[in-house]
């Protein structure tokens, strides 16, 4: 029942934001459904493409969900089901769902281009160079994360290559995965080059997604995690050059209904499960300040990360979706909406870790996201039953094409950005620039050398990675917030909603990258074992860069509302 309780009281929360708050940021920063956006007015068929409303909210949450909103809230769930309930609920309404809307209509009203542009128009130059090193440095880490999580749900033992029959989990969720992606490259000819309509096309791809999925339940495909790695490389480099029609769009739009679905099935086994018996909720209210992952502030705010807030977001808001957005009356529900709908999906993750939770404690799970497959499965089911394993396979299925969808959407950021940094004012695309610059700013290196560095990485553990992206992406979104704010007061509109959520997570970040830079330290000052690991090395360095970015871009915030204030 209690299990029941909180996703009724989530859902009502999080409408309620929707219609009452958001409606009210779309009145005071004032959404004109009349004016022509960046997608109509510089359509160019690869980045700037009007897409139908469905098509665009697919692509935007397909992209800024990934593993994130399953990862962290299973992992913060060590502090209690109630501080993870309420940070998500709370940060998705006033934080998580401010920044995302925010940078969404700022980047339409700045050519659909990216938060850098935005902070050029309010804090100049500088800031805006020094902020495109740090979401750099930010976009790698996302590219690392999601390949390492992309790569655990495909992999067999070393050695294997294949087709298989009577294929294991991992191996029935490369084939579908595989299968996927000719799918999407399917619909996206099937829409845009011959003419057919977004519903019959739609109806053709959902047949076509339950057919592989059959395929891939009786037929999977092996490789060992390093190989898959260098696949995986390979096609999100590729993914990120072709025209947005091709792939990122159609595969976005029709990963979206695996989400739906599996959101819907979740929602339909926790109603059940009060009446079945078939699992029980066991997360205590709370357990205490103080747990194995650190304090609660600011761990919590740290790790559950995009179930709330995500830096991540404004880039996607501003890098893709404001390219592609063809009506301003859609902005709210694309930019607001999806955080919200990903919010809820925090909460169903923290609830399906809930029915597993015991064994999650004793380290029964591999990663979160098999905890989170498992949870939910076992609503269905007893472990090793036939309804608990299709369910376990879909959901992990489910799982690796969210991560594999940001990753998609992330390698793509990552070249607009690094094309951005090397390039002067005048300059359109990297054919306008001169020299060493030319080459510098053109996509296929920028994605090349952003692709090698996130796939090496990729290759760490999780743990070594995900509390330093988790870090860095809550800053980033600190960062976000007071861009748009920035903005905000010099186009003369309100911006008095940011400030509080702007201080608090640049204060919980920062906090964190202290703490990680200490510990990492005095680990290496103790000579503790394994403290000269070259993945302990990349984290203290990536800790210090992006506290001493992120410092100065502060200060320069600082004096702009300074500025801003005594011009008022």
């Amino acid at each position: 029942m209690t299990a029941l309780l909180i996703i009724i009281a989530a859902i009502v929360l999080l409408l309620a934001g929707y219609i009452f708050y958001g409606s009210w940021l779309a009145k005071q920063w004032g959404i004109d459904p009349t004016r022509k956006t960046p997608a109509n007015e510089m359509n160019d068929g690869v980045d700037y493409v009007p897409a139908k409303p469905a098509v665009l909210m697919g692509h935007h949450f397909s992209s800024i969900a990934g593993a994130g909103p399953i990862n962290g809230p299973i992992q913060a769930a060590v502090f209690g089901w109630v501080p993870v309930f309420l940070w998500c609920v709370v940060g998705g309404i006033f934080f998580g769902g401010l920044q995302d809307f925010g940078s969404l209509f700022a980047s339409l009203r700045h050519d659909g281009k990216s938060v850098g542009e935005i902070i050029k128009s309010s804090m100049g130059s500088k800031a805006k160079k020094l902020f495109i090193i740090f979401a750099l440095l930010v976009l790698i880490l996302v590219i690392a994360s999601f390949v390492n999580v992309v790569a655990g749900t495909f992999f067999s033992a070393a050695g294997s290559f294949g087709f298989v029959t009577n294929p294991n989990g991992n191996q029935t969720t490369a084939m579908i995965s595989l299968c996927f992606i000719v799918l999407a490259i399917v619909y996206g000819i099937l829409t845009n080059k011959c003419g057919l309509k977004t519903l019959p096309a739609t109806i053709i791809g959902l047949v076509g997604i339950v057919l592989i999925t059959i395929l891939g339940l009786n037929v999977g495909f092996a490789m060992s995690r390093t190989a898959w790695i260098v696949f995986i490389g390979i096609y999100i480099a590729v993914a990120s050059l072709v025209p947005v029609w091709i792939l990122l769009q159609p595969r976005d739009y029709l990963s979206s209904f695996l989400l739906y679905a599996m959101i819907a099935l979740a929602f339909v086994g926790i109603v059940a499960s009060p009446i079945t018996g078939s699992a029980t909720f066991t997360i205590p209210a709370f357990t205490g300040w103080k747990t194995n992952i650190g304090t609660m502030f600011p761990a919590l705010f740290i790790t559950v990360a995009c179930g709330a807030c995500s830096g991540f977001h404004s880039l996607i808001s501003t890098g893709t979706s404001s390219k592609q957005l063809d009506s301003e009356k859609n902005a709210k529900a694309i930019g607001y909406g999806s955080m919200l709908i990903e919010s809820a999906l925090g909460i169903i993750s923290l609830i399906a870790v809930g029915m597993v939770f015991d064994k999650y404690k004793a380290n029964g799970f591999g990663s979160p996201s098999a905890a989170f497959g498992a949870g939910l499965a076992t609503l269905f089911g007893k472990e090793g039953s036939s309804a608990y394993n299709t369910i376990y396979a879909l959901l992990t299925l489910a799982v690796s094409v969210f991560a594999l969808t940001s990753l998609d959407t992330g390698t793509r950021l990552s070249r607009f950005m690094f094309s951005e940094l090397f390039l002067k004012d005048g300059e359109a695309t990297w054919k306008d620039a001169k020299g060493i610059r030319k080459l510098l700013a053109n996509p296929l290196f920028g994605t090349c050398l952003m692709v090698v560095i996130g796939c090496i990485l990729g290759g760490l553990k999780l743990s070594a990675i995900w509390g330093l992206f988790g870090a860095a992406n809550q800053l980033l979104a600190g960062i976000a917030l007071m861009a748009v704010a920035a903005w905000l007061g010099q186009a003369g509109k309100n911006n008095k909603m940011f400030f509080i959520p702007m201080v608090f997570m640049l204060a919980a970040t920062l906090t964190q990258l202290v703490l990680t830079i200490i510990g990492k330290v005095k680990a290496m000052c103790a000579g503790a074992p394994n403290a000269f690991f070259w993945g302990n090395w990349f984290q203290l360095l990536f800790a210090l860069a992006m506290a001493v970015l992120a410092v100065i871009l502060v200060i320069e915030g600082v004096q702009t509302f300074a500025k801003q204030k005594k011009n008022a």
